[in-house]
């Protein structure tokens, strides 16, 4: 008997999202190239300052993988005007919060502050993007931190390497081949001159994108924003983007990877197109249905029915060039990799063969909504987004409408993307097993 959605709760989620406010911003261009987005909202003394940089590890040298993750930490050294070590200290001292984090295509840095503190931020992300303290000490300094964070999170940690191995088989020669973690060898072995270079090259004004959102008054901001970034002169050098499109794969590659680990996995990535594609979209809806919540299909399959796994999902990797789309299982005790991977291809050939329910697909939509419309609850939630949308799409306006093309998304582009991406052609299966099982 197919169960009903209870009326109230359909009426709670349309009211969330009719009250869901649009959100206005202001932007525009310095004259050193410098894109700037302010959104105001007076209903909390706080201020998100994020300044966002189109570089991230694709952007890299093959040989020198890990230098935008390297850069994450090595702004936080402080600047010709701001002490070593003092960034930190100087925000937390306001009362605020920092932090920053490397992808594939951006380096990102946000302030969050008491919203009289505001001027505080833009001194310093001012500082890191003129004058950044790029010398011996630092850089070794860095070099360490990022070494130990390495060695903690992924060479000594059970299936640390998972998504470093799941990225280097999936591309062969797209730059997304190495991941932002990037290689103890090729850090150890750059100059603090190429390290210059890059920050030159990087972290320029053309190449970022300054959004503030929360307690703030446009025109107080746009003139302390003029105060301390309108002088910043412009990069010199050319911009890199890599063009590499990674070829079209037609047959299954799979691969076993040994490990110290208790218990198998099997991962499973599938091709598929770039972020804000309309497949995109269809494919974000697919896992919301395989993989969100307990009854979720993988969940209530695998780990319900079966008790053949401990840890199921699936991911929609969103990049700025085609990334992956990853099916995964963990293996409860006892249990064998290939019983979790049999049970996964069973419920993607059911997408493939079948129309999802009306239950199941109203159910997914306001999963979707609920999802988007909290990410863009919070005055940090915003102002990265409006970095993003700008950086990636120059539309930044889709902060109001990119909801409509996942709700424009149907059960037939659901079922469509399925059969389209993710086909046993257009995959890479590893198996992630205890070394205890490896044979001499």
């Amino acid at each position: 008997m197919i169960k009903k959605i209870p009326v109230f709760i359909l009426l709670i989620n349309i009211l969330v999202i009719a009250q869901a406010p649009e959100i206005k911003f202001t932007e525009y261009d310095l004259p050193n190239g410098l894109h700037v987005i302010l959104h105001q909202d007076n209903s909390t003394p706080i201020v998100a300052t994020t300044i966002t940089y189109h570089v991230g590890s694709k952007n890299e040298d093959p040989q020198r993988t890990g230098f935008a993750h390297f850069f994450e930490h090595l702004m936080f050294e402080g600047s010709e005007n701001i002490k070593r070590g003092q960034i930190d200290s100087l925000v937390q001292n306001a009362g605020g919060q920092l932090n920053a984090s490397t992808s594939f295509d951006q380096t990102t840095y946000y302030l969050l502050l008491p919203s009289n503190q505001l001027e505080l931020a833009l001194w310093i992300e001012s500082e890191r993007l003129l004058h950044a303290k790029i010398d011996s000490v630092g850089v070794e300094t860095q070099r360490s931190v990022v070494k130990e964070e390495r060695r903690q999170s992924i060479d000594n940690r059970p299936y640390g390497t998972l998504f470093e191995k799941v990225f280097a088989t999936a591309f062969t020669k797209h730059p997304y081949n190495w991941t932002p973690i990037g290689s103890f060898q090729y850090i150890d072995q750059a100059s603090i001159e190429e390290f210059r270079e890059f920050y030159k090259t990087y972290y320029v004004p053309q190449n970022a994108v300054l959004s503030i959102a929360g307690d703030i008054d446009i025109a107080q901001t746009r003139a302390l924003i003029n105060k301390y970034f309108s002088e910043i002169p412009a990069g010199k050098k050319d911009i890199p983007r890599p063009r590499i499109v990674e070829p079209k794969r037609v047959k299954e590659v799979r691969d076993t990877v040994y490990d110290k680990i208790q218990l198998p996995a099997v991962v499973q990535a599938y091709h598929i197109p770039a972020q804000g594609t309309k497949d995109y979209y269809a494919l974000n809806m697919l896992t919301t249905l395989l993989s969100s919540g307990q009854s979720s299909r993988f969940y209530k399959a695998l780990i319900d029915e079966k008790q053949i796994a401990l840890q199921t999902g699936s991911i929609p990797v969103s990049l700025e060039d085609p990334g992956l789309f990853i099916c995964y299982a963990f293996a409860a005790a006892g249990k064998a990799p290939e019983e979790s991977e049999a049970v996964i291809n069973e419920q993607i050939k059911k997408v493939q063969d079948e129309l999802i329910t009306d239950e199941e697909f109203e159910k997914i939509r306001n999963q979707v909504e609920r999802s988007f419309i909290n990410e863009k609850s919070k005055v940090l939630g915003i102002s990265q987004s409006l970095a993003e949308y700008y950086l990636f799409f120059k539309n930044t306006s889709l902060i109001n409408t990119e909801l409509d093309k996942y709700m424009n998304v149907t059960k037939e582009d659901i079922r469509r993307v399925a059969r389209e991406f993710l086909a046993p052609t257009n995959r890479i299966v590893l198996y992630y097993l205890p070394k205890s099982s490896q044979k001499n």
